[in-house]
C-alpha cells in the first residue's frame, strides 16, 4: 500500500523547485514571460558592459533554464575567459554539465570552483550531492564535514548527509541529521517529509507531527497528504485516513490512490462493501487500466452477494493484467459456488 519511498531525489541545482496545485499552465506562461523580460534586460546590460563576467554568468543560467546548453556554455566560458578567478562561474559550468548528463565534467568544474574559493558553500554542497548521486559516500561525508566547518547552520548539508546515511542503512544517525536540518531551517519541507516517513514505518505518532509540519509548508502536497493518510490507515485511525484522502482527492483530482485507499478501508476494515465499490469505481474513472481497482471492486461485489458484477470485474482485471492470480482465484471461487 505504501507508494512513496521517501524524498531521495535531491534538487541539485539552485534553480530547481517543486510546486503543487494552482493553474500550472497559467503559472508557466507567466514565468516564461517574466524570464523573457529579465533576459531582455540582461542582454541590454551586457551590450552596455561587455567585459562584465557576472553578467555573462547570469545569462548562462537563464539559457540553462531553457535547456539551451550551447548558449549557456558559450556564456559561462566567456565569463571564465574574462575572469577565471570567480568560483561562481565554475559552479554554473558544473550545473550545465550535470544537466547535459556529464557527471565527471560537472565534478571537475566543482573541483575547480573550490580550488578558486575553498569557502564556496554552494560549490561544496553541490559536490556533496554529486558524490551522493554516484554513491561515493566516503567523499560525500568528507565534503559535508568540510562544508559544515564553514557553515554549521547549513540545513541542506545535514539533509544530504542524512540521505547518504539512509542509503547505507544507518537510520539512527540519519534521523539525527534530519532533525538538525529542520532545526536549522523550520521551512525545510523535504526533511519533514522524510522524517514523517521514517516514523510512519515504525507506526510512531511522531509521523503525524512531522507530516503536518510538511503540510503547513505545502498544504496541497500529494506526497505529504498521501503519507499522512496512509499513516492513519495503518495505525487504525480510519476516520482520519478517509478525511485526509478526501482532501487529497480534491487537491489532486487525477490521483487514483486517493479513492482506491478509501475503497480499501471500507472493504477490508469497515466491511461496507457498497461504499467500497463506489470508491473503486472512482479510481477506475481516473485510470481505466487500474486492474487492482477492478479486482477489489469485484471482490466488494462478491462479498455483497452480487456475483454477476464480481465475475465481470474479475474478467476486466484479467484483460488488463493477464494471469493476474487474485482475479483467477476470484473467478474460481465464483465457479465453485455456481
Amino acid at each position: 500500500m505504501r507508494n512513496f519511498t521517501g524524498c531521495l531525489v535531491l534538487c541539485l541545482l539552485a534553480f530547481c523547485s517543486c510546486h503543487s496545485g494552482g493553474d500550472t499552465a497559467g503559472r508557466q506562461r507567466q514565468d516564461n514571460d517574466t524570464t523573457r523580460l529579465k533576459l531582455e534586460i540582461l542582454n541590454q546590460k551586457i551590450e552596455a558592459d561587455i567585459t562584465n563576467p557576472d553578467l555573462y554568468n547570469k545569462r548562462a543560467k537563464f539559457y540553462l533554464l531553457d535547456h539551451q546548453f550551447d548558449k549557456a556554455l558559450s556564456d559561462v566560458r566567456k565569463a571564465i575567459s574574462i575572469d577565471g578567478s570567480k568560483s561562481s562561474s565554475y559552479v554554473t559550468l558544473s550545473d550545465i554539465y550535470l544537466l547535459m548528463g556529464k557527471p565527471q565534467d560537472s565534478k571537475d568544474a566543482l573541483d575547480k570552483a573550490i580550488s578558486k574559493n575553498p569557502g564556496d558553500v554552494d560549490a561544496l554542497l553541490k559536490l556533496a550531492k554529486l558524490y551522493l548521486i554516484i554513491k561515493d559516500y566516503k567523499n560525500c561525508y568528507l565534503t559535508v564535514k568540510q562544508l559544515l566547518a564553514i557553515d554549521n547552520g547549513n540545513a541542506p548539508a545535514y539533509f544530504t548527509r542524512a540521505i547518504a546515511l539512509l542509503e547505507q542503512g544507518d537510520t539512527i544517525h540519519a534521523v539525527d541529521d534530519l532533525k538538525q536540518a529542520v532545526d536549522k531551517n523550520q521551512e525545510y519541507y523535504d526533511a519533514y517529509v522524510q522524517l514523517g516517513e521514517l516514523y510512519a514505518v515504525k507506526k510512531d505518532p511522531m509521523a503525524e507531527l512531522y507530516l503536518k509540519d510538511a503540510l503547513n509548508i505545502r498544504p496541497k502536497s500529494r506526497e505529504a497528504l498521501y503519507m499522512l493518510g496512509l499513516h492513519y490507515q495503518e495505525t487504525g485511525k480510519y476516520d482520519k485516513a478517509i478525511a485526509t484522502y478526501q482532501i487529497l482527492a480534491k487537491t489532486d483530482t487525477a490521483f487514483r490512490e486517493a479513492s482506491y485507499n478509501q475503497g480499501y478501508i471500507y472493504l477490508v476494515y469497515l466491511k461496507d462493501f457498497q461504499k467500497a465499490a463506489l470508491f473503486f469505481t472512482e479510481s477506475i474513472k481516473k485510470d481505466p487500466n487500474y486492474f487492482e481497482a477492478y479486482f477489489n471492486r469485484g471482490y466488494a461485489y462478491e462479498l455483497a452477494g452480487d456475483r454477476k458484477k464480481a465475475y465481470e470485474d474479475y474478467q476486466k482485471s484479467l484483460k488488463i493484467k493477464v494471469n493476474y492470480d487474485k482475479a483467477i482465484e476470484g473467478l474460481n471461487r465464483l465457479d465453485v459456488r455456481k
